[in-house]
């Protein structure tokens, strides 16, 4: 039997929708080591679980080879501007003039986490922009328009863009003094979020050794 796969070559080519589904189901599993790599697979190369014992030692690992030239890098850069369904949207330009209901929205969260929350975040800081000049934009106005199911088909490199981004500058606050905070033109409305940077961190750890012992997992088995 012959099956063709789908290898994704990095982060942009996993949907958030995907990327949580596998999170999900690999948390029910994290102590088999078989299930594990059976899980990885289907989720990210689409090789049904039945199909395991089909595949050859040498195919198999060329699968886990391919999977681990990227799955241990989380950190990438925030992407200012993004396609979303065809339209070009942006960050929210200002953190300092952040709209005071997109602030609301924001802090009814209790985490600051890639979760099932992180699509509804991504709607408030991402908005469809309206004019731009000389790489400056502006973006609609927020009026609480909910746009998550537009986010969880977005790439995982977007996310975690924007995850970074909130996890390295609340480190930087962590650190700094308060004329440095100033300097930075943070709000006092906007502190309470960046002050989550002990469960951004914890996250951050937490995915980092999450994904680290499914690889390690994936490559022992078998």
């Amino acid at each position: 039997m012959q099956v063709k796969l789908t290898v994704p070559n990095s982060w942009e080519t996993i949907s958030l929708k995907k990327y949580l589904d596998y999170v999900k189901e690999i948390e029910n599993y994290k102590d088999d080591d078989e299930a594990v790599t059976a899980i990885t697979l289907w989720h990210f190369c689409g090789l049904q679980p039945e199909w395991m014992d089909k595949v050859s030692v040498d195919d198999l690992t060329l699968l886990k080879s391919k999977l681990t030239k990227f799955l241990y890098n989380h950190e990438h850069e925030l992407q200012r501007k993004i396609m979303v369904d065809g339209q070009t949207y942006g960050f929210e330009p200002n953190l300092s003039k952040m709209a005071y209901g997109a602030y609301l929205d924001i802090t009814k969260f209790n985490t600051f986490t890639i979760d099932d929350n992180w699509a509804n975040i991504m709607s408030i800081l991402y908005r469809p922009i309206t004019s731009e000049i000389n790489g400056m934009y502006l973006i609609k106005p927020y009026d609480g328009t909910d746009n998550s199911e537009k986010f969880l088909k977005l790439g995982m490199d977007i996310h975690f863009g924007a995850l970074f981004f909130f996890i390295n500058l609340s480190t930087d606050l962590l650190s700094a003094t308060l004329n440095y905070t100033k300097e930075m033109g943070i709000p006092h409305n906007i502190k309470p979020i960046l002050e989550r940077s002990g469960h951004l961190i914890q996250h951050l750890s937490h995915l980092q050794t999450t994904t680290s012992l499914n690889l390690n997992k994936l490559l022992s088995s078998r």
